[in-house]
């Protein structure tokens, strides 16, 4: 059992990825559509590049979606009105009227036969009102094209069609009631006006449930096909140019192949097949970490942000084709590359980026337009962000991104139409609304900071304030260390824009590479303003252990004070395995007789292993020796560059700093100029 154990602990590094590679690959897979890729790729207005195609089967031709919505919109407009007769109302209003009669008075002018006269013609005019129905005056307008459309009345549990023209509208009803009391005298017409015209309301209204349930039984009974391919039938021949009607065809065989193809049997196989090309990815992207970025790959912290960064990007990407495919080109997945990029490296960050676009052209309708255009957009943000702690640099970089999408699907447009009239002004809308969310990159790695412990180029600008409290205390408390340190700061930075290295990342290092000085700063020479040296009273072991020390001690003092491992790194590296030769010659000058071991002379390392920690060691071993020269000259200068680095590179120094003999030269060239212009002597003016 305690094997079992200490294999595991052994091995957690690995059985770690082994788990998160498995997690991940499941996620996505789940992500991914589970119906079957058709396998021919074809657009509108390009050429057929496969053989003759024949239907192996019997399809329907399927309807455009132009065609569908304009048939929905004829059935809709053809679809009957439904209006409901309110019996109730009449009723009421009959009521009313005679009511109201009652309250008539015989007088002189008007005896009781002329009441019962105006109560038989009130009634009439009632009924005549009522017969069909009487209508608000705005229904016409708002529910009828027409007047002359036929509509759907319902009385009770009956309906009949009726000519909306038939119904009587608020402004007929005087009209009407004037045209049956014409033979009335002038009294007896106010009279019966006046009170009809008080208790008639109308008694029609618009069934908006029954009319909406007929639209929809109407929408149930249209066709989405028109016509069919028998099985042998001749689909489109090589060559041929798919638009029209062939496209139309094709589209149908594709939906036709992809219902063909899932079912229960097969969606295991199906399932499979996206498992290994999803785990065929992420397997490239951890042998590129192997092979090429093997600090990251040994680092499971920073593995599982890349691998988190990608599921991510699928996961939103898989989100908005699934709500809105229209809005594809919204997500900004140039976010990716501008994150690796500035936590990791430029070659990083383009290859996720490009397994991660290749991973989503399996759920993008036009795969190939959106994988070609987000490599392109992925390539032009590797080569324009940079310095990521300017604002302004930010702003261009994702301008010029943004232009290239425009770019991008304005040439793939008017290569599938044919001229530029069918562009739709939408996408460049989605592609400035990119622009403007992949801002949200600063947020995302000030995020990541924080959440996976990383450090990016805006974190190195707050460390490189020699304001900051550490870089303080190393001024106060050593104060030759310091101005070493930004003498070296300053031709590292120099010696790394030369070859193209992260300058802002070996400038930090350099400010804070020799910070384990702080603990015994007399007993470097750099410190030793008094003259008084106490190396003197030690011995040659003594001494070459307090100067060793000062590598252990910034690292202590680098963690206690939570640097970056990034920066922690130049701490390592700037000695790298070289040997305390002045303390080491004097130990053997002092026993000649006695084997002395050299390795408690030498620093325990690593060598560098990036280029930014081989300039850093070039650059304080040039600074610090530079200062042993009496008499500064340009060839003493050049001399000493040479006779130090050249050192360097015999002790294998550099074999794991991925750096050329072509970038040494450079750097070398760069630090002989600097010292020059350091050391130049001023023209002694006369008092």
């Amino acid at each position: 059992m305690n094997k079992i154990i200490n294999k595991l602990y052994k091995n957690n590094a690995i059985i770690y990825k082994v788990l998160l590679f498995l997690i991940t690959a499941t996620a996505i897979v789940y992500l991914f559509p589970k119906g079957g890729q058709f396998k021919y790729d074809f657009s509108s207005g390009k050429p057929w590049q496969y053989d003759n195609l024949y239907a192996p089967f019997d399809f329907a031709i399927h309807k455009s979606e132009k065609e569908i919505e304009v048939e929905k919109e004829v059935l809709l407009n053809e679809a009957k009105k439904y209006f409901v007769y309110d019996e109730a109302i009449k009723q009421e209003v009959a009521l009313e009227f005679k009511e109201q009669l009652k309250k008539i008075k015989p007088s002189d002018s008007l005896v009781i036969d002329d009441v019962v006269v105006i109560a038989k013609r009130g009634r009439s005019i009632i009924n005549l009102i009522y017969q069909y129905g009487f209508i608000d005056s705005g229904s016409i307008v708002k529910y009828a094209s027409n007047s002359d459309e036929i509509i759907v009345l319902r009385k009770g549990n009956s309906i009949e069609d009726v000519l909306f023209s038939k119904f009587i509208e608020s402004k007929e009803v005087l009209p009407t009631i004037n045209s049956k009391i014409q033979d009335l005298s002038q009294f007896k017409q106010q009279l019966i006006l006046s009170v009809i015209a008080n208790v008639v309301r109308p008694n029609v209204s618009f069934d908006e449930k029954f009319t909406n349930k007929g639209k929809e039984e109407a929408l149930k009974n249209i066709s989405y096909t028109k016509g069919k391919v028998s099985k042998g039938a001749l689909i489109i021949l090589k060559g041929d140019i798919v638009e029209g009607k062939r496209y139309n065809v094709l589209k149908s065989y594709q939906l036709a192949s992809q219902s063909t193809i899932w079912s229960k049997s097969n969606y295991n196989w199906i399932v499979f097949g996206y498992a290994v090309l999803v785990s065929l990815a992420l397997l490239m992207l951890l042998l590129f970490l192997l092979r090429y970025r093997n600090d990251i790959y040994n680092d499971n912290n920073k593995v599982t942000f890349i691998f988190f960064n990608v599921f991510i990007m699928i996961l939103v990407q898989t989100m908005v084709v699934k709500t809105n495919s229209d809005y594809l080109y919204v997500v900004p997945l140039s976010i990716l590359p501008i994150v690796l990029k500035a936590f990791f490296d430029a070659r990083l960050g383009l290859f996720t980026h490009v397994l991660t676009v290749l991973l989503l052209g399996f759920i993008v309708p036009n795969s190939f337009e959106f994988i070609y255009l987000h490599i392109i957009a992925g390539i032009v943000t590797i080569l324009t962000v940079s310095e990521l702690y300017k604002r302004a640099n930010l702003f261009i970089s994702i301008g010029q991104i943004t232009l290239i999408y425009m770019l991008t699907y304005f040439a793939f447009s008017i290569i599938k139409e044919g001229n530029a009239d069918k562009i739709s002004v939408l996408y460049f809308g989605l592609f400035a609304a990119n622009g403007l969310l992949s801002f949200l990159a600063v947020f995302f790695i000030y995020f990541y900071e924080k959440v996976f412990g990383l450090v990016s180029d805006v974190t190195l600008l707050e460390l490189s304030n020699t304001n900051s409290k550490l870089l303080r205390e190393l001024n106060e408390k050593a104060p030759g260390t310091f101005q070493h340190s930004m003498q070296v700061a300053n031709l590292a930075e120099a010696a790394a824009n030369e070859i193209g290295a992260n300058s802002m990342l070996v400038r930090t290092g350099a400010l804070y590479h020799d910070i384990g000085k702080m603990v015994n700063p007399m007993y470097f020479t750099e410190n030793q303003s008094t003259g008084v040296n106490p190396h003197n009273d030690l011995s040659a072991k003594d001494s070459a252990r307090i100067i060793l020390d000062h590598v252990i001690k910034g690292i202590e003092i680098a963690k206690k004070n939570n640097l970056p491992d990034r920066i922690i790194d130049f701490i390592r590296t700037h000695h790298g395995t070289n040997v305390t030769y002045y303390f080491y010659k004097k130990e053997l000058e002092n026993n000649p007789n006695t084997e002395v071991d050299i390795k408690k002379f030498q620093y325990q390392g690593p060598i560098p292993f990036s280029k930014e920690t081989a300039i850093l060691m070039m650059c304080d071993a040039a600074e610090a020796a530079s200062k042993s020269l009496k008499e500064p000259t340009a060839q003493s200068i050049d001399n000493l560059i040479d006779k130090i680095i050249e050192k360097q590179k015999n002790e294998n120094q550099f074999r794991n700093s991925d750096i050329t003999f072509r970038e040494i030269e450079k750097i070398k060239k760069i630090i002989k100029n600097k010292l020059m212009n350091i050391y130049h002597l001023r023209v002694e003016y006369p008092d």
